[in-house]
């Protein structure tokens, strides 16, 4: 944990800090060590380690084409942060962005394992496109996203049209330039969070097509309200990724 230089409330580094334990806890493991440091702001986060069976592995390559393409969080969270450091996020999109954030993927993952998964990858830091991105391209299709199917947090879309967009926004969208294409039917605020850099996103499943009506209820069903069908896979279409 990184300590500011000056003063802090003790009563709040001690709720980071629960907080932390709580999730971790929530998530089946345990806290076994950590370090402090001293720096110009405050930080928090954990390394985690844990084990797999080689036959439970899912990884984030072998979509196939006619796949559906199934999201389980709503998405906005680096613009709602963005935002809210400069005091124009609303409460309920602060609330929102919080709740998603604290979610554990647990139950999605667990939920999705009791069906014919083909890739899953955790949409984080290089946001839905540069995810969907790293998916299509080692699968040698391409990814459909259905940007008017895309679940949002609440004032995301707004605040994006207002321009509170991260630098890891543009340097996403700098990174995928000419690897993907956007049509111009899609508005500039679904573009923006379709780029946006996620803090503990959700989900980004591709089962066959059958399938994804089922997965979605099944995770609705759990508490998972945001899980939605946003897109399908076909063979490669001259790009990896399409946002129409």
């Amino acid at each position: 944990m990184g300590f500011p230089k000056g003063k802090m409330d003790i009563e709040i580094l001690a709720d980071i800090l629960k907080g932390g334990a709580e999730r971790v806890r929530e998530a089946g493991a345990v806290v076994i060590g950590g370090h402090s440091i001293l720096d110009e702001e405050i930080k928090f986060g954990m390394a985690i380690t844990g084990v797999v069976h080689p036959d439970r592995v899912i990884r984030n390559v072998g979509v196939r084409a006619g796949d559906a393409l199934v999201l389980t969080k709503p998405l906005g969270t680096g613009i709602i942060s963005t935002a809210l450091k400069k005091r124009k996020a609303s409460r309920k999109s602060i609330e929102a962005a919080v709740s998603s954030m604290i979610a554990l993927n647990r139950t999605a993952s667990t939920i999705m394992r009791d069906f014919q998964v083909h890739a899953c990858s955790d949409v984080t830091g290089y946001g839905l496109l540069g995810h969907a991105h790293e998916m299509a391209s080692g699968s040698n299709v391409t990814l459909v996203l259905e940007s008017s199917k895309l679940p949002l947090l609440h004032g995301a879309l707004r605040l994006a049209e207002k321009g509170y967009l991260t630098g890891g926004c543009r340097r996403n969208r700098d990174y995928l330039k000419g690897k993907i294409t956007i049509d111009r039917s899609v508005p500039t605020g679904l573009v923006e969070v379709a780029f946006d850099p996620q803090t503990s996103g959700g989900l980004l499943i591709a089962l066959p097509k059958a399938d994804a009506l089922t997965l979605v209820e099944q995770l609705q069903a759990n508490g998972i309200e945001a899980a939605t069908a946003i897109g399908y896979a076909t063979s490669r279409e001259g790009t990896w990724v399409r946002l129409v």
